[in-house]
């Protein structure tokens, strides 16, 4: 008797990983999630980088540009409504009152162009008087008024500040630290005194406006802050540290105009570089500013119109210091 032979079972081909296979697979899982993990943090810190960075750079950008509206508007003069007078007034040359129709924004010493002139000069012609007082009660304004004026007489002023920048070499005037800022700055017809203060010990830039004839200088608070993190400015290849404020000034008869400041600031950002570990810092230069309204009394004042400068008004006087 035969029998058949023994057949021995063959091992399949799903006999499952070996653990050497399987360490292999989680190392290789490991390094690729480390990876995507690695990118992941390296986008979140480019982020905040970037938006560190863009913080800064809007509010010096804005700084500045506020810095370049208000210089340009430096001397501007001007009344909140068109203003006229309400009583005919007899050439004279003696001091007589005129009613106006009001008397809001003028100041002893102002110069106003009354008139329009035209060809009946007899009952309207156009001159420049100076305010020698003002009644606010009675709307009621004094000066010397030598030709003929009809009721409802244009009433506007003359010109405008000579001292819009305040010159250095006049006393209290601005320095390389602090711009000081006469005129309308709003183009709203409202007189008002701004002083812009660069400390770099307290690494800060102050904006500090108020009325043109206010009793007091409001002191600096962080209300009046423009921009934190302020630093000084990087030193030029002589080595000296430009200033925040530099003016470019004419004189014309003793008297001193600015007709050109130049401004420069140094910010850095307000944490550091999660990357570098360092502070980002950005330099903002203008060079060339020019207060436009001081820059026409210039002009002129040098063709020998001196009846078109506006005098610094005394509240603004006690100001400066």
């Amino acid at each position: 008797m035969t029998t058949a032979p023994h057949r021995r079972d063959t091992p399949t081909d799903e006999a499952g990983f070996t653990i050497v296979e399987l360490l292999i697979s989680v190392a290789i899982l490991m390094i690729i999630s480390g990876m995507m993990m690695r990118g992941t943090l390296d986008m979140t810190r480019l982020g905040a980088q970037q938006a560190n960075r863009s913080e800064m750079h809007a509010g010096i950008r804005n700084a500045t540009a506020l810095l370049q509206q208000e210089v340009g508007q430096a001397g501007r003069v001007a009344l909140p409504a068109p203003v006229t007078m309400t009583n005919a007034i007899t050439g004279s040359a003696t001091a007589q009152q005129a009613t106006v129709s009001s008397v809001s924004q003028m100041f002893a010493g102002q110069r106003l162009v009354v008139g329009v002139g035209g060809p009946d000069s007899t009952q309207d012609a156009q001159e420049v008087v100076t305010v020698l007082g003002i009644n606010p009660t009675t709307s009621r304004i004094q000066a010397v008024f030598v030709s003929n004026h009809i009721a409802g007489t244009a009433v506007r002023p003359a010109g405008g500040f000579a001292e819009g920048i305040v010159p250095p070499n006049m006393a209290n005037g601005s320095t390389d630290s602090v711009l000081k800022i006469v005129g309308d700055i709003g183009s709203d017809g409202n007189l008002m005194y701004v002083e812009y203060t660069c400390d770099w010990e307290d690494g800060r830039l102050y904006r500090n406006m108020m009325a043109y004839d206010a009793a007091s200088k409001p002191a600096l608070t962080v209300e009046q802050i423009l921009l934190d993190n302020l630093l000084p400015n990087p030193p030029d290849p002589n080595g000296t540290i430009p200033p925040c404020f530099t003016y470019e000034q004419q004189t014309i008869s003793g008297r001193t105009f600015v007709i050109n400041v130049a401004i420069m600031t140094t910010v850095r950002t307000d944490e550091r570089d999660q990357i570098t570990g360092e502070f980002q810092t950005v330099t903002k230069a203008l060079l060339n500013v020019a207060p436009r309204n001081v820059y026409n009394v210039w002009q002129i004042a040098s063709l020998g119109y001196d009846n078109r400068i506006q005098p610094l008004p005394g509240s603004v006087v006690t100001l400066l210091p």
